[in-house]
């Protein structure tokens, strides 16, 4: 036989088996981390381990050792509300679409996968993520933004009589925390909310969430402030630097910058930008994380959205 009419050698590793089906599950689910679970409605399923395509000698099977089951949990709670119905109320979309959602693989309870829909849950304990986020589904929760007028003390009860949130939000029946304060000349946006744990973190500084000032200052604004306040200034409690800052506007006497900061003590922007020279003539906070104030007017208030809450859950890392 010549050398020509030699058949062709198959490519090393390749079989006669059909291919391997490594990162062709089902559409959404990439990204989730979540474990499957059976929601309490069906058969157990169990995962094994990926199935790759390899060569058909004894040597080299087709297939990598499975990995260990993970264990079957069980997230129904057959006092509860169907999940998609859940979904639907708290502004997710329509129940058809939540019903995909959940299909789709795109829905976590308690951190593990649930794709069927005869799955009910308990709102007010167990926890909900759609493609990575977590939604509220306890309809008890407020999360509110309300623009802080200048005079008005960050407290919900003043034993001065001084004029303070429980003037504007007092009638609620529900006991809003407020997340960070702002001093009585400070104007701006306060988040208020009685999720007593997102409060906490949202104002804890190893989460560094970042505010938002507009300040008008003294000016005019030397080229080199910005990269002094990047660098940090010494204050009488200690070291501390923006995250960003910038020049807005400048007019005979004064000017216009936007300084953006995760430190939240006492009187932390008028102090720093004191000790570079410009005393603050007006401030106002504008963004909380990823929360704008918008075209909200002084005194007013307003509920998040569900993406505002569902960002703000990221942010605190829930």
């Amino acid at each position: 036989m010549s050398e020509h009419s030699r058949s062709p050698r198959k490519p090393k590793g390749s079989g006669s088996g059909r291919p391997g089906r490594a990162g062709q599950g089902r559409a959404g689910q990439g990204g989730q981390g979540g474990k499957r679970s059976t929601g309490g409605t069906g058969g157990e399923r169990r995962t094994g381990g990926p199935r790759f395509a390899g060569s058909t000698k004894a040597s080299q099977p087709t297939r990598l050792p499975p990995t260990p089951d993970q264990p079957v949990v069980d997230v129904h709670d057959p006092d509860g509300v169907r999940l998609q119905k859940l979904l639907a109320a708290a502004g997710v979309g329509s129940r058809r679409v939540c019903e995909g959602l959940i299909e789709q693989g795109r829905v976590t309870v308690d951190g593990h996968l649930v794709t069927e829909l005869g799955v009910r849950i308990n709102s007010k304990s167990q926890v909900v993520h759609v493609d990575g986020e977590r939604i509220n589904l306890d309809e008890d929760r407020v999360y509110l933004a309300f623009n802080k007028p200048q005079g008005v003390v960050t407290t919900m009860n003043d034993d001065l009589g001084r004029v303070s949130i429980a003037d504007y939000v007092g009638n609620r029946s529900e006991r809003l925390f407020h997340v960070g304060r702002l001093d009585a000349d400070t104007e701006g946006l306060l988040l208020l909310t009685n999720d007593g744990e997102l409060a906490h973190r949202l104002q804890h500084p190893s989460y560094g969430i970042l505010k938002t000032y507009l300040a008008t200052v003294r000016g005019p604004v030397a080229r080199d402030v910005g990269k002094t306040l990047r660098a940090g200034v010494e204050l009488e409690d200690g070291p501390v630097q923006v995250d960003s800052f910038k020049l807005i506007d400048s007019q005979p006497g004064k000017a216009l910058v936007e300084v953006i900061l995760h430190e939240g003590r006492k009187h932390v922007v008028r102090r720093m930008l004191e000790a570079v020279g410009h005393p603050v003539l007006a401030l106002v906070r504008t963004e909380v994380g990823p929360i704008r104030l918008g075209d909200l007017r002084t005194g007013r208030t307003r509920a998040l959205n569900t993406a505002e809450v569902a960002a703000l859950y990221k942010a605190a890392g829930l």
